[in-house]
């Protein structure tokens, strides 16, 4: 059997609260990847922290998760900002995430945008440039994960920028390939079973099921569970228990 490889990556450290960091303490061995909030959508420079030691105890490849400064909807609402304050909101998180990581003796070796910024910077070309722009500033060795099949992988490889290329087991997409709105029903998978079934499509078969029924291809280096997603530790645990079944390693 050839052994495939993929990422599981999870964004975490979004969270103030001790009984939260105790969950994420239980992901950390499921996962390869960590993307760690930067503080402008969740979290606080505490647990942030504590993210980093965990990520960094675990061997885990870490990630800044830099957002719009929108705390209050939990960087899922897209804000209309002036270029030179969005990249000056993007290189103080990226830099302030940097520096802390380092700080404790890891690594920053990718960036991956949160929530509103990310689809955003799946659409349209013009942010992503300049989100890209302040990557290359702080780090020409920093990597950019985005969503599979978008724009951002073609315009990352004219940047000269490493792109890595994510995928969602706990997301429904839509027949065009982009993720459903959470503003719709049933835009999360909640069921671990349905998760782990379209995980296994998209690393085994590089496809997924769309919400209409129809198949869409995927062809993804990382697959994203999110840390809020109430069933997380029931995936994880999914994750590796067909991973093994099915000849996949993890990155």
């Amino acid at each position: 059997m050839r052994i495939k490889k993929i990422d599981i990556n999870c964004d975490m450290g979004e969270t103030t609260e001790q009984s939260k960091m105790e969950i994420d303490k239980q992901i950390f061995p499921y996962i390869s990847s960590c993307n760690i909030s930067c503080g402008l959508h969740a979290g606080n420079p505490l647990y942030i922290e504590k993210t980093i030691r965990g990520a960094i105890d675990h061997n885990l490849r870490i990630g800044a998760h830099p957002s719009y400064p929108d705390r209050q909807g939990f960087g899922r609402i897209k804000m209309n900002l002036a270029t030179s304050e969005l990249k000056a909101i993007i290189k103080d998180q990226i830099s302030a995430l940097k520096g802390l990581t380092e700080s404790c003796g890891g690594k920053l070796e990718y960036v991956k945008p949160h929530g509103a910024l990310y689809n955003e910077m799946a659409k349209n070309e013009e942010e992503a440039i300049h989100v890209i722009e302040v990557i290359q500033t702080i780090d020409t060795n920093l990597a950019i994960m985005g969503l599979a099949g978008s724009q951002l992988e073609q315009i990352a490889k004219k940047m000269g920028i490493n792109f890595i290329s994510e995928a969602f087991g706990d997301r429904y997409y839509e027949a065009n390939g982009k993720l459903r709105s959470r503003k719709k029903k049933k835009a999360v998978i909640n069921d671990a079973q349905e998760a782990i079934d379209q995980i296994l499509n998209i690393v085994l078969e590089q496809k997924a099921i769309a919400f209409d029924g129809n198949s869409i291809p995927i062809r993804a280096q990382s697959i994203c569970i999110h840390g809020d997603n109430p069933a997380v530790l029931d995936i994880l645990k999914l994750v590796h228990k067909n991973f093994k079944k099915n000849g996949i390693q993890l990155i």
